[in-house]
């Protein structure tokens, strides 16, 4: 589950989101901010890289998931959108818990 929130009470986006397994395939389930929910299948994945896919959908068509270095990585959304090529990198950090 995430939420984005402004300053430390007003939630203006959340999502679910579900990792499992259909017929030996990993699926991305996400359910954003009380849409419908939409599956998103594993294409390519390897120990620094896992891309799901879902041509059907209007955007994004692509989440990735890109290990970077020891302690990061970057998740990417990307795709078409109204007839232009898309992309949107989201850098996460470990992070010690207080």
């Amino acid at each position: 589950m995430s939420r984005t929130v402004r300053g430390d009470t007003v939630v203006t986006e959340f999502e679910q989101l579900r990792l499992f397994q259909r017929a030996g395939r990993a699926i991305y389930h996400a359910e954003p901010s009380g849409q419908v929910p939409t599956d998103f299948e594993a294409k390519t994945t390897s120990d620094t890289l896992v891309v799901f896919e879902n041509t059907a959908h209007d955007f994004p068509q692509r989440i990735i998931y890109r290990k970077r270095g020891a302690d990061s990585l970057i998740a990417r959304i990307e795709g078409m959108m109204n007839g232009q090529a898309r992309g949107i990198d989201f850098p996460y950090a470990r992070a010690r818990c207080s």
